[in-house]
C-alpha cells in the first residue's frame, strides 16, 4: 500500500492550519501565567480537541509550545484543535531552580491541562477564528516522554507524593481518550538509582486505575538507560499494567525520539525516520477519531493497513 493511497482514502487533503501563540491564560499561584499555542483547521465546526504535553529533551525550545510540530500540524490539518502549553519545566522560562516543584513540575504539568480545559472560553476569545467551533465533549490528551507521564496522570494513573505521602489522583474526566508516546513505565526496582534519588515521584507510578481508553506507543530500541534498568519494555508498562481498553503500537527500530515527533530535523532525534513519523501521525489520528466518535472505522482500517503492509514499521495489539 502506497503512502498516497493511505492518505487519499482515509484522510483527504490536509486543510490549511491556523496557529496562534502565545495565548496567555492567567494562572494565580503558578510561577508564571500559562502560555499555550493553539493550532486548528481554518474551516469546520464541532472540532474535537487534543491537549499535547511536551517532553523534557535537550533542546531549549522543543520542550515548549514551540515543539512537536510534526504532530500538531498533522492533527490540526485533519480536523483537530491542538492546544500545547509551555509547562514550568521548559527551559524557555528560565525559572529559578529553587522554584517549588522544580525541576520537572510533575503536578503542575497535569494541572496545566485542567487549567486549559477550564479556560476554553478565554482561548476562544483570544482566537476569535475559533469562536463557537470547539466540541468540548470530545477531548483527548497526548504526550511524549515526560509529557507521556503528564498525560498518564490525566488518564487515571496515580502516584504517591514523595513530599507528604498522599495518594495523588489528577484524573481529568473531561478527557475521553489518550495517546502516550514513549511514556515512562512503572517505578520501584524498574528505575535506575539516580532516577529514584533525583525524581522520587517516579517510584510509585501506578497504572491500575488508568481506565480511560489509551493508545500506548513504544519503540523497541528505546532503552532509556538514564531512567530505567528494564530496557525498551518499560515504555509498554502503561499498556500491560493498566486495565482495558488499551492498545499498544510497538515501532520497530524506534528509539526515544520515535523517528522525530518532537520537531522537524532536530538534533536530539537519534532515530530520524520520516516514514516512522508518518505512521505515528496517521495511526494516532485514526485511534483518536474512533475513540471520540463511536462507530468511526478509521482505527480499524488503519490497523488493517499496517498489518497488510509487506514491510510494516510496527505492530499493534489490544485488550
Amino acid at each position: 500500500m502506497s503512502e498516497s493511497t493511505y492518505t487519499a482514502d482515509m484522510f483527504g487533503s490536509p486543510a490549511p492550519v491556523l496557529s496562534v501563540s502565545p495565548v496567555v491564560l492567567p494562572a494565580p499561584g503558578r510561577a508564571v501565567d500559562l502560555e499555550v499555542r493553539v493550532s486548528a483547521p481554518m474551516t469546520g465546526t464541532d472540532l474535537p480537541v487534543i491537549l499535547l504535553s511536551h517532553g523534557q529533551g535537550y533542546s531549549n525550545h522543543l520542550s515548549s509550545l514551540n515543539g512537536y510540530a510534526p504532530l500538531a500540524n498533522f492533527w490540526a490539518a485533519h480536523g483537530f484543535v491542538v492546544i500545547q502549553p509551555t509547562h514550568l519545566s521548559s527551559r524557555t522560562l528560565r525559572l529559578d531552580p529553587d522554584t517549588p516543584g522544580a525541576p520537572l513540575y510533575w503536578r503542575s504539568r497535569a494541572e496545566d491541562m485542567t487549567r486549559v480545559l477550564d479556560g476554553l472560553d478565554a482561548i476562544e476569545a483570544a482566537v476569535p477564528q475559533l469562536l463557537g467551533r470547539l466540541d468540548r465533549d470530545r477531548v483527548a490528551v497526548a504526550g511524549h516522554s515526560m509529557g507521556g507521564h503528564t498525560a498518564s496522570l490525566l488518564l487515571g494513573a496515580r502516584l504517591t507524593d514523595p513530599d507528604d505521602g498522599s495518594e495523588v489522583n489528577l484524573a481529568e474526566l473531561r478527557i475521553k481518550a489518550g495517546v502516550l508516546l514513549a511514556a515512562p513505565g512503572r517505578g520501584g526496582d524498574a528505575l535506575t538509582e539516580s532516577t529514584a534519588e533525583n525524581w522520587p515521584f517516579f517510584l510509585t507510578t501506578d497504572f491500575s486505575a488508568m481506565a480511560t481508553p489509551t493508545l500506548v506507543v513504544a519503540g523497541d530500541k528505546d532503552t532509556s538507560g538514564h531512567l530505567t534498568v528494564r530496557g525498551p519494555d518499560w515504555h509498554a508498562d502503561p499498556y500491560h499494567l493498566a486495565p482495558g481498553p488499551k492498545s499498544l503500537l510497538t515501532l520497530f527500530d524506534a528509539e526515544h525520539g520515535l523517528g522525530g515527533v518532537s520537531g522537524y530535523d532536530v538534533a536530539e532525534t537519534t532515530d530520524e525516520n520520516p516514514e516512522r513519523v508518518s505512521v505515528i501521525q496517521r495511526l494516532t489520528w485514526a485511534y483518536l477519531r474512533s475513540e471520540l466518535y463511536p462507530g468511526d472505522t478509521a482505527w480499524q482500517t488503519a490497523r488493517a493497513e499496517l498489518a497488510a503492509s509487506p514491510d510494516p514499521l510496527g505492530r499493534i495489539e489490544s485488550k
